[in-house]
């Protein structure tokens, strides 16, 4: 698959063995020479594949929005919830967001390679997180508002960096034994003391011809380089209340990553620690992965956006928000790692 395909449709399918291929949904069409008029390119995107996940999306989409993310796609994976309502709602306040059909399961590297791929006109960066991962800086505790400058300031790198990894840090259940009304942010204060994962903000046009990926980052072309940041973080809220982790259980949608009921690759980082292959509710799961008290995001959002900004009964208009004072957190930066 490739993007210097001339004027030839870009299409992509998939084939359960031994069977006739699935018809695709999903194309591209590369953009024609000779077109007059360039779409303005934003500096930053969002990408993310989501199913059965309404209730998180306006938390993660207003976060990101006021910290400078200018356009977001929702690829549904088969969703059965009201996503639609959410996002038309999200659209009446002002945030420039669209979903993507994306049926089939076990594909999201796909999904990601085709996001990639077919924004590359409007988009400069694409950050790739779910929408249980929160871009977050410590730095950031004594700002009274948020500001597109946050993340225009992680951008800020050498041209020839195609690729920007954050470090993620798991947060726990922190006590929570349904979801949290206030929202994942102000809910979950208990996290993992190291970083487990990273995922990364790429920028489209180093993205490789091949539009590989394994999730957390893409590969380059040869004429780029990554980097590690020590700007910013991933507060990835993992582990949450039973009833909602036992969801996620069920559905792995990453093709590399085993799924949980699979008696394999049992010491992966994938899976949720002591849980086996069984959704069965571990004894004492409300205080599990919680080594460091980190207060620091469940402050801030709420000086912010204020207390209660992501739960589902807010009724906060995106355009109205203001600032509500709390205490600032006392947590220390978390260092960032060694670039590998």
């Amino acid at each position: 698959m490739h993007l210097n395909s001339g004027n030839t449709e870009l299409r992509v399918t998939l084939a359960i063995s031994g069977d006739k291929p699935i018809p695709s949904l999903a194309t591209y069409l590369p953009q024609q020479s000779g077109v007059l008029v360039t779409p303005r390119r934003n500096l930053l995107c969002a990408c993310t594949m989501v199913r059965n996940v309404s209730k998180f999306i306006r938390e993660w989409v207003l976060y990101h929005a006021a910290l400078g993310v200018d356009q977001f796609f929702l690829y549904d994976n088969g969703s059965e919830d009201n996503l639609a309502d959410q996002v038309a709602q999200l659209r009446s306040a002002g945030i420039n967001i669209s979903t993507v059909a994306w049926p089939w399961i076990k594909t999201q590297e796909a999904g990601l390679s085709h996001c990639a791929a077919a924004h590359q006109a409007s988009c400069q960066w694409m950050a790739f997180i779910d929408v249980d991962e929160f871009i977050f800086s410590p730095a950031w505790k004594s700002l009274e508002n948020p500001s597109k400058s946050m993340l225009e300031a992680v951008l800020s790198v050498d041209p020839q960096i195609g690729q920007i990894s954050f470090p993620c840090y798991d947060f726990g259940p922190s006590g929570q034994t349904a979801h949290p009304q206030e929202g994942v942010c102000q809910g979950y204060t208990c996290r993992l003391k190291n970083n487990q994962k990273h995922k990364s903000v790429v920028r489209l046009d180093a993205v490789d011809h091949s539009l590989q990926n394994v999730i957390h980052h893409f590969t380059l072309k040869s004429t780029f380089n990554s980097t590690w940041t020590r700007l910013a973080r991933i507060n990835h809220y993992k582990y949450q209340a039973w009833t909602e982790f036992k969801v996620k259980f069920k559905r792995r949608v990453s093709a590399y990553v085993a799924d949980w009921a699979d008696p394999v690759n049992l010491q992966s980082n994938d899976r949720a620690p002591g849980l086996g292959v069984s959704a069965i509710e571990p004894p004492g799961w409300a205080e599990k992965f919680c080594e460091v008290k980190d207060t620091i995001m469940q402050e801030l959002s709420a000086k912010w956006f204020g207390i209660g900004f992501g739960g589902q009964a807010s009724t906060t208009d995106f355009n109205s928000m203001g600032p509500h004072g709390t205490r600032t957190g006392d947590i220390a930066p978390s260092p960032s790692p060694s670039i590998p």
